[in-house]
Parts: structure tokens; C-alpha cells; sequence
């Protein structure tokens, strides 16, 4: 038996309960149980359960058991100056990225026809992953001009945001041009991008972003979970 099996069984019960297997409400197996579940002993399935209550997962109640919590949903706003830091900082969410690759490619026909390219002009597509709170809400590729945005990627990483590496470009202020959202079954690999459930679906997001006059600066295609995000359509917001 490892040092460290409450580790393990903390973060096996995690996963479950952000994969929709435990859902909020739902009793977890008594000690017992659980000890006979994961192999383990009393002590270490007394230390992940208690820890997961520190962490808000879990509620242990007198006399009745140990239930899992219904997790806060994301309100995120969709509006004139729709940003992700400014949707998700107010709310007290930790908001983190990672940049899943870049490539330098001609235009797919339809980011082209949103950018006002030409066919053959080439485009920076770079695909992102973003979470809250250390959990994923969304994932997918943003498309820039590459003759206008060369080095946006390169940029991004060093700066942290798009809306700093927009103003570096002489860019300082930006609107959401148009939004589209549709629902669908989750497809491949995106459960496990997103932490949740197979059978929770997801919702697509497509996305132009303009200058002030209309000009468009970039165009995006985002899955995000449905598991722990809604969406508010407010034209008149700036968030």
C-alpha cells in the first residue's frame, strides 16, 4: 500500500463526480464499501473523502452520509465586448490557458470568407485549451490574418491574453462581431478535453471578432462544456 493511496482514491472520486458518474445529490458508498471498492484502507478513504469536503466536492452529514455537491455553474455573457477574463474574473474564478499547437495554414474557404481574405492567403490557427478554477470550459482554434498577425501565437504566450496582444498590435478595442451556438453529442476525445460525462453534450460555439468599423480581426470555433457552462446573450454588454 502506498504512502500516498488517498491521493489516489481523492482523485479517482474527483473524477467521477466531474464525469456526471456521481452527480450532485448523489450518496457515496459508505466507508465500508469504499474500502472494499478501491482495495484500501479506512485511513486513506477517510483522508480523500475529507479532503474532497475541504475542497467543496463533498457533504458530510451527520447520520445520514457523505453526499457530492451540485457544482457552480458559469454564467459567461455574451456581448458587444465579449471577453474571457472579464467574464470570469468577477465571478472568482481562477481563469488559465494552455496552447494546444499552432499552425501556419491557407485559409479554410469559410475562415476565409469571414476574414475577407483571398483564397490562398494564409492564416495563424492556433488551438487553446481554457479552464476555471483548473477545470477545462472550453477548447478549440482561433484564426488570424497571417499578414497582419504573424507572430500572434508567439505574442500570446508572451503576454497571457489576446486582448494585450491585440493592443501590442496598435488594436485597443475590439467588438464580438457575431456569435453562432448549437448543441450536439459529444464526439472522439472531446469528454475527455472537457472532464465530464460521454453522455453530457457540448455546446459549439463560432465566433467573429471586429474592430470598431466592422473589419474583422479573427474568427474562432470553440466546444465547450455543457457540464459547467451557460450562456447569456446580451448585446448591450460589455462583458
Amino acid at each position: 500500500m502506498t504512502r500516498n493511496r488517498w491521493r489516489e482514491i481523492r482523485a479517482l472520486i474527483e473524477r467521477d463526480i466531474m464525469d456526471g458518474v456521481l452527480e450532485p445529490g448523489a450518496k457515496l458508498p459508505t466507508e465500508p464499501e469504499l474500502v472494499q471498492l478501491y482495495g484500501a484502507g479506512r485511513h486513506s478513504v477517510r483522508r480523500a473523502v475529507t479532503d474532497l469536503a475541504k475542497a467543496g466536492y463533498l457533504s458530510v452529514e451527520q447520520g445520514r452520509g457523505t453526499f457530492v455537491l451540485a457544482r457552480p455553474m458559469i454564467d459567461y455573457t455574451i456581448g458587444k465586448r465579449t471577453r474571457l477574463h472579464g467574464n470570469l474574473d468577477p465571478k472568482g474564478f481562477a481563469v488559465s490557458g494552455e496552447t494546444l499547437g499552432v499552425e501556419r495554414i491557407p485559409a479554410p474557404p469559410r475562415v476565409a470568407e469571414l476574414l475577407w481574405l483571398d483564397q490562398g492567403d494564409e492564416v495563424i490557427a492556433t488551438r487553446r485549451r481554457s479552464l476555471a478554477n483548473g477545470l477545462p470550459v472550453n477548447f478549440g482554434t482561433i484564426y488570424h490574418d497571417a499578414a497582419r498577425f504573424p507572430d500572434f501565437a508567439e505574442r500570446r504566450r508572451a503576454m497571457g491574453s489576446t486582448t494585450a496582444v491585440y493592443r501590442s498590435y496598435g488594436i485597443t478595442d475590439y467588438l464580438r462581431g457575431e456569435t453562432r451556438i448549437h448543441a450536439r453529442p459529444a464526439q472522439g476525445d472531446e469528454p475527455q478535453r472537457l472532464h465530464q460525462h460521454p453522455d453530457m453534450p457540448v455546446l459549439v460555439v463560432r465566433a467573429v471578432d471586429t474592430l470598431l468599423d466592422g473589419t474583422p480581426i479573427a474568427t474562432s470555433k470553440a466546444v465547450w462544456s455543457a457540464a459547467r457552462v451557460t450562456f447569456s446573450v446580451n448585446p448591450t454588454d460589455d462583458a
